[in-house]
């Protein structure tokens, strides 16, 4: 990455590894300059929410992202950073990010004929290390889905490392019956509270629009 060079914009910092959620930054006109993912256990506790468990892996994900900062010399002072975590739910359970066909499986028929929730977690620490977070909540639909579209879909792949076995973006876009909510809260980043947390932590959001023009 190779981000605009301007005396006094703040150094940011996106406190994550995925490329949708980089990509939806840059469609804003934003380019971090440093991604920094964060390894942490995203196990959910016992009887814990999806929306407790969305908030806690983000401020868990900021947290060891600004300690290894503090860690490196070569981090510049005055840093901002975002970091997310999405939860896609039925009821009060919890969907796992698919790995294995089986783990995929199960998440689609579950989901097919139904409505879930997707719960995005944000939080923002800003250049004196304050963190704020929000939570966001979209209401999704599947349609019914039948054996043939499930097995075509599984043997697809597109479920593989997503949360709750699909990207809306991708072929699971078709099954979506109706949407209530931010549409980018699905993919990984609801776009319009992520760019104005980072707005509102000092950071120029429109520079990169004029450049754009």
């Amino acid at each position: 990455m190779a981000p605009t060079s301007i005396p006094g914009r703040p150094y940011l910092i996106l406190a994550s590894g995925s490329p949708r959620r980089l990509a939806l930054l840059q469609q804003a006109g934003i380019e971090p300059d440093r991604l920094l993912p964060a390894e942490i256990d995203e196990t959910p506790w016992p009887r814990e929410s999806p929306r407790k468990l969305a908030l806690r892996l983000a401020r868990e994900k900021a947290a060891e992202a600004v300690k290894r900062l503090r860690d490196d010399p070569e981090a510049p002072v005055g840093s901002i950073l975002l970091s997310a975590d999405t939860v896609v739910c039925v009821g009060r359970r919890i969907l796992p990010k698919a790995e294995t066909i089986e783990e995929a499986a199960a998440c689609i028929r579950l989901l097919s004929g139904r409505s879930h929730r997707v719960y995005t977690g944000l939080c923002m620490v800003d250049q004196a290390e304050r963190a704020r977070t929000k939570l966001i909540e979209t209401r999704v639909r599947f349609k019914r889905l039948s054996k043939g579209e499930i097995e075509a879909y599984l043997a697809s792949g597109e479920w593989r490392g997503k949360a709750g076995g699909y990207a809306i973006q991708g072929i699971a876009g078709a099954f979506v019956v109706s949407l209530s909510g931010s549409y980018t809260n699905v993919v990984g980043l609801p776009l319009t509270e992520a760019v104005g947390m980072i707005g509102s932590a000092g950071y120029p959001v429109t520079l990169g629009w004029i450049s754009q023009g």
